[in-house]
């Protein structure tokens, strides 16, 4: 931003508003690619589950789990054993998640919008825009 001579500090606060909220964004969409990402396109095998990461889906599954599916998941999460990471994703497939993320994802989106429309003012608007719409809907 320096080098774009933008250097007063309402601008940096405004920037960092909007970039704190698209990092979060994207960190998101990564722990959902690691579980449900096509490996021949993300380049990757995804393992947050065997490396007990304490990711979006895993926190979604806690908030949303029955006592039964928390349990499961309390003996079977952070295991690299091929059943127990499967056990895991099963019960992501009960509860939603994969739809749970795409409302995540459009809501986000939007809010996403709705900062950089409102803290952009003196900043490139379409850079960020251009950012946003980089990472909407990635799948790598």
């Amino acid at each position: 931003m320096y080098m774009a001579s933008i250097s007063d500090a309402e601008s940096h606060s405004n920037a960092k508003v909007i970039l704190l909220k698209m990092g979060h964004f994207f960190q998101v969409q990564d722990d959902y690619l690691d579980c449900y990402g096509d490996p021949a396109v993300t380049g990757k095998v995804g393992t947050d589950i065997e490396e007990n990461k304490c990711g979006w889906l895993i926190n979604q599954s806690i908030q949303r789990a029955s006592k039964e599916q928390r349990k499961c998941l309390q003996e079977n999460y952070g295991c690299n054993d091929s059943k127990k990471v499967a056990a895991v994703k099963e019960i992501y497939k009960e509860l939603n998640l994969e739809d749970v993320y795409k409302q995540y994802e459009e809501s986000s989106y939007q809010e996403l919008m709705t900062e950089i429309e409102k803290y952009s003012k003196n900043l490139p608007k379409a850079m960020f825009i251009a950012f946003a719409n980089k990472i909407y809907k990635r799948n790598k």
